[in-house]
């Protein structure tokens, strides 16, 4: 993915499919800006490098330092995406919410999924949880929603529309990031802006960006 920083990619102008850029690729030490959202957590930050690195992964691009955002990760495929992006996470210091399905939240895990940003949402009432959600972006000096758009890690033919109505209704841009499994790359940028009026039109510029990333499976991408 094409690295960009704070500016924001115009609806009129998408920005160039992700690709593979060495050049770009950031080694520890790696900081965000200091306007984005962080956890401010030392021993969480070198737990997250150690485990990135031993698992042989390390990012290319820049989070834009900007408060307040949602963030993309696709593609989804496997459950191992799950412990990678929560390892970039912390690497990063991103304090970033996520929503999961509110069965995670129970016990025993429960705890552990609520202490790294996960907000339980009710299948049958997903609406709730995206003005719950714009709610909390707007009111927060910093806030930061981290999805998978595709909303399970099974082959889909459309994304869900649940992280451009956070962004259209709380006024905040959208910042891609890929699981570039192929070269063991968190990919991240581009920033966009939700400036459509119809969200499949938005959504299909922004999964447009995406092409040519390999998943961990990439029989399941859409």
């Amino acid at each position: 993915m094409n690295a960009m920083s704070s500016p924001v990619a115009s609806a009129s102008a998408p920005s160039p499919a992700p690709r593979p850029t060495d050049s770009a690729t950031v080694t520890h030490p790696w900081r965000l800006g200091p306007d984005a959202p962080q956890s401010h957590k030392p021993w969480l930050r070198a737990l997250g490098w150690f485990l990135m690195q031993r698992a042989g992964w390390s990012f290319s691009g820049q989070m834009p330092n900007l408060p307040k955002f949602v963030c993309i990760v696709a593609p989804h495929t496997s459950n191992w995406d799950f412990p990678v992006g929560l390892a970039a996470k912390w690497a990063l210091g991103f304090d970033a919410h996520w929503w999961g399905k509110d069965t995670l939240f129970t016990p025993p895990l429960g705890w552990f999924m609520r202490a790294n940003g996960g907000i339980p949402v009710v299948r049958s009432n997903k609406n709730n949880a995206v003005e719950r959600t714009v709610e909390l972006a707007r009111t927060r000096l910093h806030f930061a929603l981290a999805l998978a758009p595709e909303g399970t890690r099974k082959k889909v033919s459309t994304w869900r529309s649940g992280f451009w109505h956070v962004a259209k209704g709380a006024g905040i841009p959208i910042v891609l990031v890929a699981l570039d499994w192929e070269h063991k790359l968190v990919r991240l940028g581009p920033t966009v802006t939700p400036d459509e009026d119809d969200p499949a039109d938005g959504i299909a510029r922004i999964r447009a960006m995406y092409e040519g990333i390999r998943g961990y499976d990439p029989s399941r991408q859409g």
